[in-house]
C-alpha cells in the first residue's frame, strides 16, 4: 500500500469571536467544543450545528487557554494576566477563580483534581482545582512557558518553554526528570500520541521534533522543516495515525504519524482556508472532522478522508 490520498473540504466557517481565536478544547461529546480568545469570549459549538455558537462566559482580557475538567463537568479558563476561572457548564456561572499570574497563561492541563498551569514568567502553577488552592511553584526557566502535554500511560509531563528545551516533569514529586534541547526558538506546541510512544514538540523555528519515549527516556527519531513560519499548534488525530500542524504562516499540514511524511496542504489557496496565523487545532472523532481557528476571527471545519491507494 501506498501513502493514501487525502481528500479535504471546508464544511463550515464559524464566526463570532471579535478578536483572534487562540484556543479550542473538546467537551463530554465529540461534537462539542468551545473556544477562546483575544476578546475574551468563551463559546461553546456543536458540530451538528455549528452555526448555533453560545456564549458561556466573557472575561475582561485575552484568553490563550481553556481546558475541559471531565470529572466536575467544568471548563476551566485561563485569563491572561489575571488567573484561573472555573465555570460551570450545568448552569454557566462561575463556580470560582484564583489569581495566579500578571504575566499570560499560555496552557492549563488536568491532572486529576489538579490544574498544570503554564505561565509567561517561566513558573508552572500546580493548583488543587477542587478547593481553589496553589499547591506548587514550579521555576526550571525563566522564559515562557508555553505548553503542557500529559503522557496518556506514564506519570509525567512534557512542558515546552520560551528557552528552546523541552522539560520532563514527574506528575506526582513536581520534580525534573529530563531537559531536552530541542529547538533553536520557542517552543510553542507539545503533544504525545495516544499511546504515548512519541513526543512531538513544535517551535518558533518553524520545525517540529518527533521524540522517541521508551521507559522515562527521550530521544531524538525526526526533524522536519514543516512550515515557513511559527509552528503554533499540533494536534493527532484520535487514533494517532495522523497528526496535524498549525502554522503562522496561515496553514494547515496533515502528517502520516508513522513515517512523519507530508499528506496534504490546507491553505488559503487551495481550500478556502485562513487568510492569517492558524493558532489552535482540534480533531475530533465525530465524523473525522478537523477544527483550526485563527487570527481571522473565524474557526473552520474540515472534512478529511483517508482513502488508501495500491502501488
Amino acid at each position: 500500500m501506498g501513502r493514501p490520498k487525502v481528500t479535504v473540504k471546508k464544511i463550515h466557517t464559524l464566526t463570532g469571536h471579535r478578536d483572534s481565536v487562540f484556543t479550542l478544547a473538546p467537551a463530554a461529546s465529540p461534537k462539542q467544543f468551545f473556544s477562546s480568545g483575544g476578546d475574551g469570549q468563551v463559546a461553546e459549538w456543536n458540530l451538528d450545528n455549528p452555526n448555533e455558537g453560545r456564549l458561556i462566559a466573557k472575561v475582561p482580557t485575552s484568553v490563550y487557554a481553556l481546558h475541559y475538567w471531565k470529572g466536575e463537568n467544568m471548563l476551566v479558563v485561563g485569563q491572561n494576566t489575571e488567573g484561573v476561572h472555573l465555570i460551570d457548564l450545568e448552569s454557566r456561572a462561575e463556580r470560582g477563580s484564583i489569581q495566579l499570574t500578571k504575566e499570560a497563561i499560555f496552557d492549563i492541563k488536568m491532572v486529576g483534581d489538579m490544574a498544570w498551569v503554564a505561565c509567561g514568567d517561566g513558573m508552572v502553577v500546580v493548583v488543587d482545582a477542587k478547593n481553589l488552592q496553589i499547591v506548587d511553584r514550579l521555576t526550571w526557566g525563566q522564559k515562557s512557558a508555553r505548553s503542557i502535554a500529559v503522557h496518556p500511560e506514564q506519570n509525567e509531563l512534557a512542558i515546552g518553554y520560551s528557552d528552546h528545551t523541552v522539560r520532563i516533569v514527574d506528575v506526582d514529586t513536581h520534580t525534573l526528570k529530563q531537559t531536552l534541547a530541542a529547538h533553536d526558538n520557542s517552543v510553542f506546541t507539545v503533544v504525545y500520541d495516544p499511546r504515548g510512544r512519541w513526543l512531538l514538540s513544535g517551535s518558533r523555528d518553524a520545525r517540529f521534533k518527533a521524540w522517541r519515549a521508551q521507559n522515562g527516556e527521550y530521544t531524538l527519531h525526526e526533524e522536519v522543516i514543516a512550515h515557513m513560519y511559527a509552528i503554533n499548534h499540533i494536534t493527532y488525530r484520535p487514533d494517532g495515525r495522523y497528526f496535524a500542524t498549525g502554522s503562522m504562516d496561515k496553514a494547515v499540514k496533515v502528517w502520516d504519524a508513522d513515517t512523519f511524511q507530508l499528506l496534504k496542504v490546507i491553505d488559503k489557496a487551495r481550500h478556502a482556508g485562513h487568510g492569517t496565523s492558524v493558532n489552535k487545532l482540534w480533531w475530533s472523532t465525530f465524523d473525522d472532522q478537523l477544527v483550526s481557528g485563527s487570527d481571522d476571527r473565524t474557526l473552520s471545519v474540515w472534512d478529511i478522508t483517508f482513502e488508501a491507494q495500491e502501488i
